[in-house]
């Protein structure tokens, strides 16, 4: 897992699967929120496990409940095309409307959409 800091973001990027469930995602933010001391994080797409891109699992939205729960603000990016679910593409577009939870494309609108939010965080 490689971690950088651009400003007041932590952008992490694996080829290991780091948010299996709730519990790993809890401990993926404490630990990026340790080593950094950022409260905005992205994180690269095929660092999230699939089931939580299947809505009816549940496990996307206990995940980012934690994330706005601990004030975190987090962009996962990478190629959404190969989804077909309407439920998740209304998701994701919902989500992106916000301030807390974003789907990008890149790393690059990964920064651009957190340094545009202010958050508190923890």
């Amino acid at each position: 897992m490689e971690t950088k800091k651009i400003k007041d973001i932590a952008i992490v990027k694996s080829n290991e699967i780091v948010i299996k469930d709730v519990e790993s995602a809890i401990d993926f933010m404490m630990s990026v929120k340790y080593e950094t001391n950022c409260h905005k994080i992205a994180l690269n797409k095929e660092a999230v496990v699939e089931d939580f891109f299947i809505l009816s699992t549940g496990l996307a939205g206990e995940i980012l409940q934690k994330f706005i729960n601990y004030q975190m603000k987090f962009a996962i990016f990478g190629d959404y095309s190969l989804y077909t679910s309407k439920p998740l593409k209304d998701f994701i577009y919902e989500s992106n409307k916000g301030n807390d939870i974003f789907f990008v494309e890149n790393e690059e609108d990964a920064i651009e959409m957190l340094k545009n939010i202010d958050g508190v965080g923890i």
